[in-house]
């Protein structure tokens, strides 16, 4: 061979290594990318996908698997791809992967390392297989089969155990054919492949088990939420409920929101960050009703306590009565004592019906009164006070008003069945619900829950609580609760004090506070126009209560 030929051998491989290294330096960058991205991945089905086309991309290879192991010992199909044979299951793909599991352990316990991918996870290391219809050692029967029904031809073999922080298999990474990046023919998989492969694998499992972690996190933060919405339910059996569908509403008329093009507030997007945030805010946003006393919450009529009250009434009517009879009898007594006409004792008669008459109307109009209802007129709060002045008995033989002062306070309040001092606890539980909330160590994507949470009993006017916010200083999503909050009171048929309201009669109250400045008009145009009421009835409402709408008539809503 002459010098000249040496030299120009010499060279082509000096070209050849050059090329390799170039390649394998892009390689590398491509990997440094794929590991960021990883990161910042939050849908595991999309974390998956992304890990097996990455691993494909970086090795060249043409097909691959990606199984996960399970807490039950097997290897479970994720995600399978074939590029030649355009065949892609699991993922996002919205196809299923159709294979059975690959169990780790035979039934006789005895590891299965006669399935390669098995034999990976079992032992934590990588098999590199030129070709499998070579290969000693491991059963490739389902490869073949798979083979002559595609006619493919399954050939060079890379499986990589994915090993997580703690050392812990939770993986395997399978990829089939590699190919040459000049020719395009089917190849083995070299020492770089599979030194690039198994540093992806590394880092998709660390990405992997970190994410799997965030989920397990919120999954335990979540159900922490619902202990707290179950100890609220386990006090009041009627605003369990109400934790569970302000959520949703809430997300139905922020998700109407979101989809908004034009008008005032088709500025406003939702990431899924935000819309996590969102949600979780929704959850807590009556979490401060813990510190709410039970007698408050559940107090369905106006003299309910521990007991309803009226009942002690009920018992002062009727010795009103047994005295009413007692006098009869000794007005009867004296008029047969002096000689009475007829007539002397019908009359004491008339007079008797009369007066038990009265007192029987007088009890029935309290028990009514005793019912919260939207608003109590004048003349009956006046009568009430009348009926106070009653004197009578009591059982240790003093002479008092037949109401005390606490009855007539609670049976002349205008509307509900609150007084002042019982709604101002019952309003303090958003004040609870703040500093419990504020009190957290949020992390940046929650940071905004207390105040999503807090604001859903502010006022677009600035007269509500407990902050007398103004429109302009709260987020959308807190006006947003505040809309789902107001919507769900009126129609919820769960109320001790209240039946549930019909669609109509709802939308015209919140169609009144929208034009007193009581909740956002912008977004009650969107909850109207986008049918947010139609969804969320036909989901939670009795079918008595979605009546027709006509929108034209709903206060301050042009259609």
């Amino acid at each position: 061979m002459s010098s000249s030929t040496v030299e120009s051998t010499e060279g082509l491989k000096l070209l050849a290594a050059a090329e390799a290294g170039e390649d394998l330096g892009q390689r590398l960058e491509q990997l440094n990318a794929i590991g960021a991205s990883l990161s910042a991945e939050r849908d595991i089905n999309r974390l998956l996908e992304s890990i097996l086309v990455a691993a494909k991309t970086i090795t060249r290879a043409d097909g691959g698997t990606l199984y996960r192991v399970t807490e039950d010992k097997t290897l479970r199909f994720e995600i399978v791809r074939t590029a030649s044979l355009k065949y892609y299951l699991g993922g996002t793909t919205g196809n299923p992967v159709p294979f059975y599991p690959i169990h780790l352990m035979g039934k006789d316990g005895k590891p299965n390392h006669g399935m390669v991918a098995a034999y990976a996870a079992i032992t934590g290391k990588t098999v590199n297989i030129p070709d499998a219809y070579t290969a000693e050692g491991f059963d490739f029967t389902g490869t073949r089969n798979f083979d002559k029904k595609t006619g493919y031809r399954s050939k060079s073999f890379l499986t990589v155990p994915m090993k997580n922080h703690e050392n812990e298999i939770i993986g395997v990474l399978q990829l089939i054919n590699a190919t040459h990046p000049g020719s395009g023919e089917i190849v083995a998989f070299s020492p770089s492949d599979q030194r690039l492969a198994e540093s992806l694998a590394s880092q998709a499992a660390i990405a992997l088990t970190n994410r799997m972690l965030i989920i397990q996190l919120e999954e335990l933060f979540e159900s922490f939420i619902n202990l707290i919405n179950m100890a609220i339910d386990e006090k009041s059996p009627y605003t369990g409920g109400h934790c569970q569908r302000v959520p949703q509403l809430t997300m139905m008329l922020a998700e109407a929101v979101n989809e908004m093009a034009e008008g005032p507030l088709a500025a406003f997007t939702m990431s899924d960050k935000d819309r996590y945030e969102l949600k979780i805010a929704g959850l807590l946003h009556d979490c401060g009703k813990v510190t709410t006393p039970v007698h408050v919450v559940d107090k369905a009529t106006k003299l309910e306590t521990i007991f309803d009250r009226i009942h002690v009434i009920d018992t002062r009517f009727e010795v009103l009565k047994r005295d009413a009879e007692l006098e009869l009898m000794k007005e009867k007594a004296l008029l047969v004592a002096h000689g009475a006409l007829r007539a002397e004792h019908d009359a004491a008669d008339a007079r008797h019906r009369e007066r038990i008459r009265r007192l029987d109307e007088d009890r029935s109009f309290l028990r009514a009164c005793n019912v919260g209802g939207e608003a109590m007129r004048e003349g009956d709060q006046e009568r009430v006070k009348a009926i106070a002045r009653y004197r009578w008995t009591d059982i240790s033989g003093h002479e008092a008003n037949f109401l005390s002062e606490d009855e007539l306070k609670n049976l002349t309040i205008r509307a509900g069945t609150l007084t002042g001092d019982e709604r101002q606890i019952i309003n303090h539980h958003i004040v609870a619900t703040i500093k419990m909330l504020e009190a957290l160590p949020w992390p940046r994507h929650l940071k905004s829950v207390a105040e999503y949470a807090g604001g859903h009993h502010e006022r677009m006017d600035g007269k509500g609580y407990p902050k007398g916010l103004k429109r302009e200083q709260m987020s959308v999503q807190a006006r947003v609760m505040g809309i789902a909050d107001i919507f769900e009171a009126l129609t919820a048929k769960d109320r001790p004090y209240k039946k549930g309201k019909t669609l109509s009669e709802s939308l015209e109250i919140l169609g009144k506070f929208r034009l007193n400045g009581h909740i956002d008009p912008d977004l009650f145009d969107v909850f109207v126009r986008k049918k947010v009421y139609r969804r969320y009835a036909e989901m939670f409402l009795d079918k008595e209560q979605i009546d027709e709408v006509d929108e034209a008539k709903i206060p301050g809503y042009a259609p």
